[in-house]
């Protein structure tokens, strides 16, 4: 009878331990799962502002993506983001891009992201650029784009050829405005993007205003140039526009102090002295008459157009108000152009300026 409840006894224990076993298993499996499921689907990202971006160059590798990951502190376990990137195979699918991270994304939102090749697009927003090493660095800044290879293409006669410009004229394909990229776009794709904008600003009513001034499209944007450097005022941009316009017909010399900056490469003087006037390069319309070779600046539309609408006038001169208003006195007259322009000078010298 003892053996019989010695035995029972060792069965309920046996089935205890049993059972208490597969509870603690069960519960080892769970906390497992649970910490595999965090590493998976839990956040792994650094403390930043609500959204980072990452950046993949073209050509890398895997293991470039995972320095990147680290070097631009986005995540923070490598280890746990590599079990969750090999499971997903995105070794073999690494695309290049600009990819927006927000924080707390899970690496599985990350690698689906990145495999994914959903990039997060540029807006490049052009402003007024003076020269060509300025929109190489805008360009290049922003964008992928090589700025060796950017300046190749600038400076290459037979490509912009095809666009109807130079190397002193490729910078009238640069319009003011604001364009969506992708940012592993190369030097080509970004600049075909401008010129393409360019071509549709150029419509069929444009050419004709153009061709009625006498003036080819690179010539508009190279007036328009002078235009944007001499005021800000849009309503009297027309008149300016006029003035340089009855110069260049009469084949006088433009004189415009814009130029000497732009030849002197010199954009803070405030005043056009004698000796500046004397500096030669082609760009000094003080030296040389008619137009300069290439713009020397990134007109906006609204120039664009003010000279496109320029009105019939008889000015040939203009200098500053001397209320300081900003906008300015034309004459058609140097005599009454000396009037004005000593009306500015004595506003001045009673500002002890």
């Amino acid at each position: 009878m003892a053996n019989k409840k010695n035995s029972s006894t060792k069965r309920t224990n046996r089935a205890t331990w049993i059972r208490r076993s597969l509870v603690i298993i069960c519960a080892l499996i769970a906390g497992v799962a649970v910490y595999i499921a965090y590493r998976v689907f839990g956040p792994n990202t650094k403390a930043f502002g609500d959204k980072k971006y990452f950046y993949v160059r073209s050509g890398s590798s895997y293991n470039d993506v995972l320095e990147g990951l680290e070097t631009q502190e986005v995540i923070q376990s490598r280890n746990s983001f590599d079990f969750v990137a090999r499971k997903l195979d995105y070794p073999t699918r690494v695309k290049p891009g600009r990819y927006q991270i927000y924080r707390g994304m899970s690496n599985f939102e990350i690698v689906k992201l990145l495999r994914s090749g959903r990039q997060a697009p540029v807006q490049l927003v052009i402003t007024k650029i003076r020269t060509k090493d300025d929109f190489v660095r805008k360009i290049c800044n922003n964008l992928e784009a090589d700025s060796s290879a950017l300046r190749i293409l600038m400076q290459d006669q037979v490509y912009l050829r095809q666009f109807g410009l130079d190397s002193n004229t490729v910078m009238c394909a640069i319009m003011p405005n604001t364009y969506e990229y992708y940012w592993n776009t190369s030097a080509e794709t970004a600049f075909k993007k401008l010129e393409k904008a360019r071509e549709e600003f150029w419509t069929d009513e444009r050419k004709a205003k153009a061709r009625n001034l006498g003036l080819s499209m690179n010539e508009v944007s190279i007036l328009a140039a002078i235009v944007e450097e001499e005021t800000n005022k849009n309503d009297e941009k027309p008149l300016v526009a006029s003035v340089y316009l009855n110069r260049y017909r009469k084949g006088m010399k433009l004189q415009a102090d814009p130029t000497v900056k732009f030849a002197l490469q010199d954009f803070g003087l405030k005043r056009i002295r004698e000796n500046h006037t004397l500096f030669d390069s082609p760009y000094n319309t003080y030296r040389y008459a008619g137009l300069p070779p290439g713009p020397i600046c990134t007109p906006s539309v609204k120039t664009l157009d003010a000279v496109l609408n320029t009105p019939e006038t008889d000015y040939l001169y203009f200098c500053a108000r001397s209320d300081f208003s900003g906008y300015h006195a034309f004459a058609a007259t140097y005599k009454e152009h000396l009037e004005n322009a000593h009306k500015y000078q004595a506003a001045l010298n009673n500002m002890g300026l």
